[in-house]
């Protein structure tokens, strides 16, 4: 398995990328936001991409990334019946990494459903499938220094005893996977005022953060 290639930008289109490596050319299918960030550092500059390589049937094919993170969610989305490599590229090319991963979360299948190729149902079992691999794919409550967030049992929204599975939880488990800290992500939430609505309360979060 190809883990990385690290060289420079031979030729570039909107679904592939040629990395010479060693005097080597890679042929790598990339998605689009990928193919925009190798655009923006030029043909003939160095580059490393994080792989995922695809053998079938006597077929290989190499996948590129720009993150590690990326190159993650990219063999999360490949579990899920129904998407392949190219399915997993078209979401990527159509939601970043953090967008879709917030549409997993909150549960958006139509947003989802935005890239080519990837249906309501298709989307909806992604969404089954991976939001709770997602969600806790994050460590316990703790603050930055290691400490717990809500000593003595406090829940997320900073009271005590509160109960998981409310929309003020869901709202800070939502951040999470976007990537925020818990500490970061609770802060934002608690500053958002009582709401019943998971989604009002992520995009007033979003806000602070």
């Amino acid at each position: 398995m190809i883990a990385f290639l690290s060289g420079t930008i031979e030729s570039l289109t909107a679904d592939t990328a040629v990395i010479d490596v060693g005097g080597v050319g890679y042929e790598v299918n990339i998605s689009a936001e990928v193919s925009s960030g190798l655009s923006t550092i030029g043909t003939g500059n160095a580059v490393k991409l994080y792989t995922y390589t695809y053998i079938r049937e006597g077929q290989v094919a190499l996948f590129g990334f720009m993150s590690r993170d990326d190159l993650s969610l990219f063999r999360q989305l490949i579990t899920v019946s129904g998407i392949g490599p190219k399915g997993g590229l078209s979401l990527l090319s159509v939601l970043s990494a953090d967008d879709l991963r917030f549409a997993i979360v909150t549960g958006d299948a139509k947003m989802i459903a935005r890239a080519p190729g990837i249906g309501k149902k298709t989307a909806e079992r992604l969404i089954l499938d991976l939001r709770d691999k997602i969600s806790s794919a994050y460590a316990p409550a703790q603050d930055d220094m290691g400490a717990d967030l809500f000593p003595g049992g406090a829940g997320p929204d900073g009271r005590h005893g509160a109960e998981t599975g409310t929309p003020v939880s869901d709202a800070v488990e939502a951040l999470i996977a976007l990537g925020y800290s818990r500490a970061e992500a609770s802060h934002a939430v608690k500053r958002c005022g009582e709401t019943q609505d998971t989604e009002k309360i992520l995009r007033a979060a979003l806000r602070y953060l």
